[in-house]
């Protein structure tokens, strides 16, 4: 694969529920499809932070994490993931819409907050303004 055609985003999808990476996968198939992006996909913040430490962060571009997690919830893996890795942005995706869960997502680190069901067109459009180079 020529340079031009490499992956220009990997993003690491984290989430306790194993059915959202196909939700995730068929929204974002034109960009995995056509070499853009790359998703992976971790079933908790420990798997994710492991999978993390052994690239260094230096794989991962893009975090779409869960909230509400067995163990480790949303908040403070990301916070961990700031602390650790800050060139890595991060959005995290809730069922809750309190003011005090959008507070705790940007003292974590997280650029956007999303609610479920994920509105995937505000989330390719924003997707595309951080990363440009998926545009079409």
């Amino acid at each position: 694969m020529d340079k031009d055609n490499a992956v220009k985003i990997h993003i690491l999808l984290v989430d306790d529920e194993e059915d959202t990476v196909v939700i995730f996968e068929y929204h974002f198939k034109h960009w995995i499809r056509e070499g853009k992006a790359r998703l992976s996909f971790s079933t908790s913040a420990d798997e994710a932070i492991k999978s993390l430490d052994e690239s260094n962060g230096n794989d991962i571009i893009l975090i779409l994490s869960d909230v509400n997690m067995p163990g480790m919830d949303g908040f403070e893996f990301i916070t961990t993931v700031t602390t650790k890795y800050p060139h890595i942005k991060s959005i995290l995706i809730s069922a809750y819409s309190t003011p005090e869960y959008y507070d705790k997502a940007d003292q974590a680190g997280a650029k956007k907050y999303f609610i479920k069901p994920v509105d995937f067109e505000e989330l390719t459009k924003y997707i595309e303004s951080e990363f440009g180079a998926l545009k079409a």
